[in-house]
């Protein structure tokens, strides 16, 4: 009896330890830290601090102040970058590419971020155009 209590509490220790490992895995920090709330408030990218977190999306959130994170939590869908973050122009032209937080732009009251300024400036040379077909897109590329 002992012995297979002992083999029942390493299998769930082992299984706990699992999960642990495959949820920390799973988890990743939005924006790479920066406060997606002072884009539109402050217009510039701020530095996020993890004692203003928030999970949302499968990813943790960090903001500039406890105000900001209060405004996330509210609404996320007005403040979240487009494309989960991802870089817009590779969106446009059908790939993934990550998103850079430094370099962005509002566009039609939405949060893009790009991967470089040269994608940066393709983006610019046609928004609304690129805005529908990184719509598009997305649909197709996002689970990948």
């Amino acid at each position: 009896m002992r012995k297979q209590i002992i083999t029942t509490l390493a299998s769930l220790i082992a299984g706990m330890m699992m999960f642990s490992a495959h949820a920390t895995n799973q988890l990743a920090t939005a924006l790479g830290g920066y406060d997606t709330v002072s884009y539109f408030t402050e217009g510039k990218a701020v530095q996020g601090r993890a004692k203003f977190h928030h999970f949302w999306n499968g990813a943790v959130w960090y903001f500039s102040s406890e105000d900001n994170r209060d405004k996330f939590v509210a609404e996320p869908l007005a403040f979240a970058p487009q494309y989960d973050g991802y870089c817009a122009w590779a969106a446009s032209q059908n790939y993934k590419r990550p998103g850079d937080p430094q370099v962005w732009q509002i566009e039609d009251g939405k949060l893009y971020v790009k991967v470089h300024e040269g994608a940066q400036k393709k983006w610019r040379g046609d928004i609304s155009k690129h805005i529908a077909q990184g719509n598009e897109n997305w649909t197709k590329i996002a689970p990948y």
